[in-house]
């Protein structure tokens, strides 16, 4: 990595000393994730995923960058990384300070209208979604169930908001199950690897298909792939280094030896 320009790929193990889980890893609890097409087919669907994202959204937005994601921006700014793509939607390397980055999934701190594309900031709509529905005590009334799911007492009584331009439907900025990663989003991810000497994974066990198709572009050019995750990902045959390590502590090493 030494003068080299380094492109990174990161995936949920990169957050989780941040409090966020990793849901793949070894020891994730089962999830049933909402599709798009059920999104869209059922308001009674689009209630309760409203309902869980709420609850998921309090803990996102208490949690800060951890040391990992600090490393990533000091080597940013040492000129060692040339560009950063995340499988993550937690804005946490934003808000680490690294400025290259490509949120491959998208960002739960952001929330788009299906109908007209205007743009919201998530906490506006935590606020409305907790102002339509001043007799319900969001905290109480909604609890995890064990298969990922969420139950939430009288759901058809909740309210949910709706775009104040057009009246469209919302959802927040990410990639649901079911939907494709933007193109645009994509090959701004494929010219960080195309523009690196050395690609990095770091927390990914590589079971997305659009983190495998970079590892694919970067084996197919002849850079070295070097991947750090605790247990076996789908790169350790294409990488030339693999270190079964945490990613915060790593990271950090890196940096002091390379920033």
């Amino acid at each position: 990595m030494r003068g080299a320009r380094v492109a990174v790929l990161t995936g949920a193990g990169v957050s989780t000393d941040s409090g966020i889980p990793d849901y793949r890893g070894e020891g994730a609890p089962r999830r049933s994730p909402m599709t798009f097409q059920t999104f869209l087919a059922s308001e009674q669907a689009r209630k309760r995923y409203w309902a869980g994202s709420h609850l998921g959204w309090r803990h996102f937005g208490a949690a800060q960058p951890n040391p990992g994601h600090r490393a990533l921006a000091e080597l940013e700014a040492a000129g060692v990384v040339s560009g950063l793509v995340t499988q993550n939607v937690d804005g946490l390397h934003r808000r680490a300070g690294t400025a290259h980055v490509v949120e491959l999934h998208g960002a739960m701190d952001r929330v788009v209208c299906l109908a007209c594309g205007q743009y919201y900031a998530r906490q506006a709509i935590a606020d409305r979604l907790e102002a339509l529905n001043p007799g319900i005590d969001l905290r109480e009334a909604i609890r995890p169930a064990p298969d990922g799911d969420v139950e939430v007492d009288d759901v058809d009584a909740m309210r949910i908001p709706d775009c104040t331009v057009c009246g469209g439907t919302l959802k927040p900025d990410v990639v649901f199950f079911g939907e494709f990663v933007p193109g645009e989003t994509f090959e701004s991810a494929r010219s960080i690897v195309a523009g690196a000497d050395v690609l990095l994974v770091a927390g990914s066990s590589l079971v997305v298909n659009s983190g495998i198709r970079l590892i694919e572009q970067a084996r197919r050019r002849h850079l070295p792939i070097i991947v750090v995750n605790r247990g076996v990902t789908k790169g350790d045959g294409r990488a030339a280094v693999k270190l079964d390590a945490g990613t915060s502590e790593t990271l950090t090493a890196m940096a002091a030896a390379l920033g």
